[in-house]
């Protein structure tokens, strides 16, 4: 007759190589995971091109911009953001390094961030000196049906080729011009 204590089996311990193997499934699984959740969620949040856009805008400075013609050359990427974002202020940076490389024209709106002195004096504070329109009220925004700060859209042609959300590092959004510019 057995005890219960001799029926327990023993398992075979896992070597390191086939728990390093397990840890890289796992992570390889909650990799896969996150990036098909946050591509949704960013597919979900991305703005969305009006059925006739406002592409003549005017910067806080009195420039005009006309957002069909910079994209007939190379795509052009246009960045909602705005002063009292918390994400932007890690995101500009990237920004402004993008519009200073002259690659890719880069047309920046910042929404409900002030007067045009305000915007004037928080561009030079952080010594950004990309090109900005200043949607005062939101309106511009609100026309693609934006959702949250920071927001991208890259237009070729004068048509949305992409829309994207939230933290972009610089190599993802010169790829993402580059593919607009070969596709």
């Amino acid at each position: 007759m057995t005890t219960d204590s001799q029926k327990i089996i023993e398992t075979p311990k896992k070597t390191s190589k086939q728990r390093t193997l397990s840890i890289v499934k796992t992570i390889l699984l909650y990799g896969l995971i996150f990036a098909v959740i946050y591509s949704a969620v960013n597919w979900w949040r991305q703005p969305v091109m009006p059925a006739n856009p406002q592409l003549q805008l005017t910067d806080y400075q009195g420039q005009s911009i006309d957002l069909a013609a910079l994209s007939e050359d190379k795509p052009t990427l246009i960045y909602f953001w705005g002063t009292w974002c918390p994400i932007c202020r890690v995101t500009s940076p990237t920004i402004d390094k993008l519009a200073a490389a002259n690659n890719y024209p880069v047309v920046t709106i910042a929404i409900k961030s002030g007067s045009d002195q305000e915007l004037h004096r928080y561009l030079n504070e952080n010594s950004y000196r990309f090109t900005t329109v200043n949607d005062q009220a939101g309106e511009i925004f609100a026309d693609w049906q934006g959702q949250v700060t920071p927001s991208y859209v890259v237009l070729k042609d004068g048509e949305m080729t992409q829309g994207l959300t939230g933290i972009q590092p610089l190599w993802s959004l010169r790829l993402r011009l580059w593919l607009s510019e070969v596709f």
